[in-house]
């Protein structure tokens, strides 16, 4: 079973055959160790290139919204080894890349402002080693991201930005994932109430969930 850790926020560490990235964000150690590295959209806290640069190496594979692309070539060209480019418009197209199945959906808010849909911005679902991931992205549960199937979830619940803790529940419910982890609450280690928030909130609905609050 690959490793999950989460640093802070929605920055996500998946360690099986490969080491996977979401997000990197307040990276301590320079590990150079990632194969892929998935870009969800270009708030700070989501693509940092100084983060970037810590878990990269030429080899490393890049990939990002199509939208950002200028802004990734000018700042990273040099540092990783291939990018790949992800059009929302075409929903869940699979690319297949080291045998790692990677999908996405649009990410947005639905009544606020934050991320807004025109912007092209993405949630990934990625399959390594047999299990898949749906990491959303900065979003609300839509009509564009609620027919993922997965094996495990990685949602954000902090409120505001994304959904909050029921709401994140509900979507979780509706996704229906073997295994859910809260994400994007805060950046304070040990701060998991909020999480355990959001547990309560699915055991509530899906009683047989297995949960697991990480920060």
């Amino acid at each position: 079973m690959p490793e999950i850790s989460i640093n802070a926020r929605s920055s996500i560490r998946i360690e099986g055959t490969q080491v996977i990235y979401f997000d990197p964000f307040k990276i301590t150690d320079e590990k150079h160790d990632a194969d892929m590295v998935f870009i969800t959209h270009e708030h700070y806290d989501h693509f940092s290139p100084e983060d970037i640069v810590k878990i990269t190496n030429k080899k490393s594979v890049l990939v990002v919204p199509e939208s950002m692309k200028k802004l990734v070539v000018e700042q990273l060209s040099e540092i990783v080894g291939e990018m790949i480019f992800v059009n929302p418009n075409h929903l869940l197209m699979n690319i297949v890349k080291d045998d790692i199945l990677i999908k996405w959906v649009r990410a947005y808010n639905v009544d606020k402002q934050f991320h807004r849909r025109e912007s092209d911005w993405v949630g990934y679902v990625i399959t390594l080693d047999g299990i898949t991931y749906f990491v959303p992205g900065d979003t609300d549960e839509n009509e564009e991201n609620v027919n993922v199937s997965c094996d495990v979830m990685l949602v954000p619940c902090g409120g505001k930005y994304t959904c909050d803790a029921k709401e994140a529940a509900q979507f979780t419910k509706k996704i229906n994932p073997r295994k859910v982890i809260p994400t994007h609450y805060t950046d304070v280690a040990g701060d998991s109430e909020v999480g355990l928030k959001f547990k309560e909130e699915v055991l509530k609905l899906v009683p047989d969930m297995e949960v697991e609050v990480m920060m």
